[in-house]
């Protein structure tokens, strides 16, 4: 096992999940009147006996707890029965999201090798909890499961290419903003003594927006490059327009806190223009919001 196996998993998760949710909806009945385990169990052990290299299935109760043995190839294990499992992330998240999900790999106590469990919430007909079907299954397969076709292959390497020279790009000119920024302490003669805060206010400005692109190449360099892992409750992309925005948010924030200064110190006359910034990032603090709430309300659907 690799580090670029995690790597494919993460980018072909989507398609795994999709797979799985398409065993469980097919073959376990659910909101249905007096939903009971002996109705499960037969349909989990028929997607175990049509699945290939299948660690094993089991079902837990609403609480978290192990109901059934599990059953693996050639075996069952009957000591598994009462294993309390809620602090488990196939039994959480899948009460929690109301879905089917997919856990990240781990190293299964059966096998000690890798896996994936797929975890099903069972409700009854009036929508309460009553078991958690789940499936364990090696990452290997799994990997063979959401494998990237070869037009995926392409595109992704395609954009992650473009990414990086992107990313780089913006690193050089936030390299020369910092530059420029730090060189107005020297050509200004900016000190205790020679202190002009019109000086002082321009190589800031420079500082701050430095900062702000950076900030964004730092985030596209570790997400769309590097592959590290994603925020759950928000996906890559709009985590980048979250981030970028932020910078700005920031950096409008700055520039009108320090023209708050200097037109008080000038002219007072101009204070309003700063206000018109200041109602600006309200706004922008205002559409972030909004933007979070409803990507957030479309990838929990």
């Amino acid at each position: 096992m690799v580090p670029t196996d995690i790597q494919d998993f993460s980018r072909g998760r989507t398609k795994a999940r999709a797979y799985f949710c398409y065993l469980f909806s097919k073959n376990i009945p659910n909101r249905l009147p007096s939903i009971s385990q002996e109705m499960i169990l037969p349909r989990l052990l028929k997607i175990k006996g049509d699945l290939e290299n299948c660690d094993g299935v089991y079902l837990l109760d609403n609480k978290g707890v192990q109901i059934s043995p599990t059953f693996q190839e050639h075996s069952q294990r009957d000591q598994d029965v009462g294993r309390i499992l809620a602090d488990r992330a196939y039994y959480y998240r899948a009460v929690r999201e109301g879905r089917c999900t997919v856990t990240d790999p781990y190293p299964s106590l059966l096998t000690g090798e890798l896996c994936v469990t797929a975890s099903q919430p069972i409700f009854d007909e009036n929508g309460n909890l009553k078991y958690i079907a789940c499936l364990d299954m090696p990452l290997n397969e799994v990997l063979k499961i959401s494998r990237l076709n070869t037009s995926d292959t392409f595109f992704y390497t395609f954009f992650k290419y473009s990414y990086a020279l992107f990313a780089f790009a913006l690193v050089a000119i936030a390299l020369l903003l910092f530059i420029n920024g730090v060189q107005s302490f020297f050509i200004y003669e900016i000190s205790a003594v020679h202190f002009d805060a019109k000086n002082v206010f321009e190589a800031t400005i420079l500082l701050t927006l430095s900062l702000a692109i950076f900030d964004l190449s730092k985030t596209i360099i570790e997400e769309e490059i590097m592959g590290r892992e994603r925020d759950h409750n928000i996906s890559g992309p709009h985590k980048t327009m979250v981030r970028f925005l932020g910078s700005i948010i920031i950096a409008l924030s700055i520039e009108a806190l320090m023209l708050v200064f200097k037109f008080a110190i000038t002219d007072p006359e101009k204070l309003v223009y700063a206000m018109y910034i200041i109602s600006g990032v309200a706004m922008l603090l205002i559409g972030l919001a909004v933007y979070i709430k409803f990507t957030k309300l479309k990838i929990d659907e």
